[in-house]
């Protein structure tokens, strides 16, 4: 049974290659603003659930007719104040959002979907949701000058990262790391038991 991560992100797959599992990639080409236009008044939580169903079906639509895998999408945002945001993807927005999150907290949450799919039909599927409260640093100018120098907040959701440069400017988290990275291994591990599929099966020797 392949296990395929419907994800381009090199820190979910990161988190699963150090938890034992090799996945296979495949990048879903989902167009996340139509995804949400389709949505009705939904909740944080709903938004990226939605988001991760949508990648792991549009992957799922790409698997050979004999496919026999479990299919993972993933999709993080973080709430900040009222507001929920993703991926910056420019200095000046990026700018904007540690103005608001800096010696403050905000909620990431990560939208799971797990589709079981054998003879190239979803046969069962399984979603959920984790959030973790992150509780953010105050870095100096120079400092969030240079973070954003790197380029690496304008391509990760709320502007931060846990596992790597922006870790050195989060205080603390209330919840799941690996959620925060990316992808929550106890929520993956519980859905994978929902479509019937225990995760130590999936453990590469």
């Amino acid at each position: 049974m392949r296990f395929i991560l419907a994800s381009a992100s090199p820190a979910r797959l990161a988190v699963l290659r150090a938890a034992g599992i090799e996945p296979d990639v495949i990048v879903s080409e989902v167009d996340e603003d139509v995804v949400m236009a389709q949505l009705s008044d939904p909740t944080p939580a709903e938004t990226v659930t939605a988001l991760a169903a949508a990648k792991a079906h549009a992957v799922t639509a790409e698997l050979d007719a004999d496919a026999d895998a479990v299919v993972v999408g993933c999709d993080s945002m973080l709430s900040i104040g009222d507001a929920l945001v993703g991926k910056p993807h420019t200095p000046e927005v990026a700018r904007k959002r540690w103005a608001d999150m800096a010696g403050g907290t905000g909620e990431l949450l990560t939208g799971h979907a797990v589709l079981r799919v054998s003879g190239g039909t979803v046969t069962s599927e399984a979603s959920g949701t984790r959030t973790t409260t992150v509780r953010f640093a105050e870095p100096a100018q120079h400092e969030l000058d240079a973070y954003i120098a790197t380029g690496e907040p304008l391509q990760v959701a709320g502007a931060f990262t846990l596992d790597a440069l922006g870790g050195w400017f989060v205080e603390g988290i209330d919840g799941d790391p690996s959620s925060v990275v990316g992808i929550s291994l106890p929520l993956t591990r519980n859905l994978l038991g929902e479509v019937g599929v225990s995760v130590v099966d999936l453990w590469h020797s």
